[in-house]
């Protein structure tokens, strides 16, 4: 029974932490192409990097737009005139942090969307970076038509 109650002790203090240490948002808002893989992220780099038919400021003009109207994510690094923006979004139940990192760049035919997310820690995500990525590239492709 302590052996239990030990172990659940720790789960709920990792799960604090989690929630509630300090992030240095600097650490994350690095360009999407440029860190080494981690464990659980979503990156759209290069050739999978979805395409618009817009220019770079006005791509993540909306990005920011879309972002900043989902329930728990606001921007904490960043702007267009960088061209590079960061995210963080909290989770409904337990509050964990995301981070996304979003870089627009002009290209030929239009502009080029670079996105890394991933969860706060070398965590499994559960598959939640890549349905709030969806969903945004959803409503981006409401607004502009893709560059294929």
């Amino acid at each position: 029974m302590n052996t239990a109650l030990s172990f659940l002790l720790l789960v709920a203090i990792f799960l604090i932490a989690l929630r509630f240490f300090p992030v240095d948002t600097l650490d994350y808002h690095v360009d999407p192409a440029d860190p080494e893989p981690r464990r659980s992220e979503v990156r759209l780099i290069g050739l999978d990097a979805p395409r618009f038919a817009t220019t770079a400021d006005e791509l993540l003009e909306t990005v920011v737009r879309i972002a900043r109207s989902e329930f728990g994510t606001r921007l904490v690094e960043g702007s267009v005139d960088e061209g590079l923006v960061t995210f963080v979004s909290r989770s409904r139940v337990f509050g964990f942090r995301d981070f996304t990192t979003i870089k627009a760049v002009d290209e030929v035919a239009g502009a080029k969307l670079a996105v890394w997310a991933r969860p706060r820690g070398n965590v499994y995500d559960w598959g939640v970076n890549t349905k709030r990525l969806d969903r945004w590239l959803r409503k981006l492709e409401q607004t502009f038509d893709r560059v294929e």
